[in-house]
């Protein structure tokens, strides 16, 4: 095996046990596109080797680039079964899934111990070193310390949070002087900042004079902050490259604005901050247009609109074959709390779905997560249970991952990518009850919360009903506003647990007598016979609506 791992930048990835969830999110689903994860993926990688037959030899911890061995082969099979013995974390194949012998390759990576990933089509293996390199070099290096952190990839909020650091303008560009990113800092900026964003590059007079100059030659051969002063109208200005693992992957330019000086900690912030966007940068690079297209694709056919066949030439999914939906959502509510960073979520959907060795999408909807499962078992019951082993192993995983309860809908299984749509709802409803049920259970189909998904549509069809005025709970919410009381909160309680006085009194930590005492306030207050079925069919009703109204969470569509 040749090892690549002989240089200071490699040592240093190597000791800072970078994981696989951490390379495969910095470098991105457009490089790499991991298949089976028998060992999870929490695993070091300390480096990357290629296969050389005339070196036999396996580092641990290394991800193993077989050049050359087609994944199909007996020889993909032996190689998988030495690299889990080498204690490898994985081995990488050319972009050729095997069709037929997918089933043997996972199984003997089960049996070893290893991952399985494949390199996508347009990175080739010499480009494919070099991104790993940089992804490891980078993938350890802390965000720029400005409050909230961007996300990564988000070049632009990246951008706003060094000129915060340092007090000016900046624009993020790659190595041909075209403008990826630049901040929201637009007040008195120089002309040659406004002809570079507008023209979404620096003007190619520009990059000549600086090239003749020996500026590029100088940047890119220093980690150093270069400074040149502010001369006449052209404001002072700080520049330093953005690399990794000795890839030099752009650069960060910033400039004085409306004539004040930049902080004075500016060219320690800007260094700071450039080996931050390594990450940045190596993502949104990897991250191309295609996975955005997929990402597009399956969200029209997931609403109604889109081609199945589109989808299926851009994912590499069987149009003809069984899949499913997934519906994904944080906390109480079927999506992630606001202080939560979404994008975060969808990276590990992705990452713990391929890890089980499913082929998805995952489409963002509205705060929560819809995930596509494709080419699941052809046997109706063998297809069901591959879709509720993946929502339970999901909500356990990320539930622990995130700290938070994280609740799964789970779709029916349909016979084809046409029919996705069909399975979303399901999904969604099924998601929706979810967070409205009072047990714990974290994962469901419909058929499982049906009586909770029949009330929820039942209080919706009902919502713009006219109802007579003072009701008994009108009147009772009225007697809370003015006085301060719990009434409503309490006859809620007390239907909710079939008029069982001991259980809801704990449900509201009192002692039952109190109870009692507060309900023969409520039929004084709101002449409400709690031994009419019809009087407390409509107080049930009614308080629904009023909990839909203080909550109402996300809409889905209505199942047809």
């Amino acid at each position: 095996m040749t090892d690549l791992r002989g240089d200071p930048e490699w040592s240093r990835a190597t000791e800072s046990r970078v994981t696989l969830e951490r390379l495969l999110s910095v470098v991105g689903p457009g490089v790499l596109e991991l298949d089976t994860a028998p060992a999870g993926l929490a695993v070091p990688v300390g480096g990357v080797g290629v296969l050389d037959p005339l070196d036999p030899e396996i580092r641990p911890g290394v991800l193993l680039l077989a050049v050359g061995v087609d994944a199909g082969s007996a020889q993909a099979l032996d190689v998988v079964r030495r690299a889990g013995a080498a204690g490898a974390t994985g081995v990488v194949f050319g972009p050729d899934r095997p069709d037929r012998a997918a089933g043997a390759l996972r199984s003997v990576a089960e049996e070893a111990g290893a991952a399985v990933l494949f390199r996508t089509a347009w990175c080739l293996w010499d480009q494919l070193v070099g991104v790993l390199r940089a992804g490891l070099a980078s993938a350890g290096v802390p965000p720029v310390p400005a409050p909230p952190g961007p996300a990564l990839g988000d070049l632009d909020g990246l951008a706003d949070a060094v000129a915060a650091l340092v007090g000016g303008s900046v624009t993020i560009e790659d190595t041909e002087s075209r403008v990826l990113a630049h901040s929201s800092t637009e007040e008195h900026v120089d002309e040659m900042r406004r002809l570079t964003i507008l023209g979404r590059r620096v003007p190619p007079w520009r990059v000549a004079a600086m090239r003749e100059a020996g500026l590029f030659r100088a940047l890119w051969t220093t980690d150093d902050v270069l400074h040149r002063r502010a001369q006449g109208d052209d404001p002072e200005r700080l520049v330093c490259a953005v690399r990794a693992g000795g890839e030099v992957l752009g650069s960060v330019w910033v400039a004085a604005v409306a004539g004040r000086p930049l902080a004075p900690n500016a060219a320690e912030a800007l260094r700071a901050a450039s080996r931050a966007a390594a990450a940045h940068l190596l993502h949104h690079r990897t991250r191309g247009a295609d996975s955005r297209q997929v990402e597009d694709a399956a969200r029209a056919l997931l609403e109604g609109r889109g081609s199945a066949e589109l989808l299926a030439e851009r994912m590499a999914l069987p149009a003809q074959e069984p899949c499913a939906v997934l519906a994904v959502g944080l906390g109480n509510a079927p999506g992630p709390a606001p202080s939560e960073d979404p994008s975060r979520m969808y990276g590990l959907l992705s990452l713990h779905c391929s890890a089980l060795g499913h082929r998805m999408v995952v489409v963002p909807a509205g705060g929560r997560a819809l995930v596509l499962v494709g080419a699941l078992a052809r046997d109706p019951r063998a297809a069901r249970e591959q879709v509720t082993t993946l929502g339970t192993s999901l909500a356990a995983q990320l539930s622990a991952t995130t700290g938070r309860r994280v609740g799964v809908g789970l779709g029916e299984v349909v016979p084809a990518l046409a029919a996705a749509a069909g399975s979303r709802r399901d999904a969604e409803l099924a998601l929706r009850a979810l967070a409205r049920a009072e047990d714990a259970r974290t994962v469901a189909r419909v058929e499982d919360v049906a009586d909770t998904i029949g009330i929820l549509q039942v209080v919706e069809a009902l919502r713009d009903l006219r109802l007579p005025p003072g009701t008994s709970v009108e009147r009772l919410a009225a007697s809370d506003a003015e006085q301060g009381g719990r009434l409503v909160e309490t006859l809620a309680a007390y239907l909710d647990h079939f008029g069982d006085v001991s259980a809801a009194a704990r449900s509201l930590s009192l002692h039952p007598n109190s109870l009692r005492y507060r309900l023969g306030r409520i039929a004084k207050v709101s002449g409400l016979d709690l031994d009419s079925a019809d009087a407390r069919l409509l107080a049930q009703l009614q308080l629904r609506l009023r909990d839909q109204d203080v909550s109402p969470g996300p809409e889905p569509p209505a199942r047809p």
